[in-house]
């Protein structure tokens, strides 16, 4: 895991975090989806929950560098996220 955007909602707590190249939207421990561009997540995840009522730019989001991040021993590819669809 390399660095996240954090927002939390009346829904959950929403992670655009980057993984690789890509990066992927997270809400709890569902993934909405994966993307080639932090706006492009930002875009899909706020499409697809409106009800959350997610900031429209990430600068109004948290921003936890790969340095906040580095006390975690648990990568995203060790976790077993689940998608929307699954978790419905």
């Amino acid at each position: 895991m390399l660095a996240q955007y954090v927002h939390p909602s009346k829904l959950g707590l929403f992670r655009i975090v980057q993984h690789g190249r890509r990066w992927r939207v997270l809400l709890d421990q569902c993934e909405i989806g994966r993307y080639d561009s932090d706006l492009h997540a930002l875009a899909a995840a706020r499409k697809a929950l409106p009800q959350a009522r997610l900031p429209e730019q990430l600068e109004d989001w948290r921003y936890l560098p790969e340095s906040a991040l580095a006390h975690s021993r648990l990568s995203i590819a060790q976790t077993p996220w689940r998608s929307l669809e699954q978790a419905a």
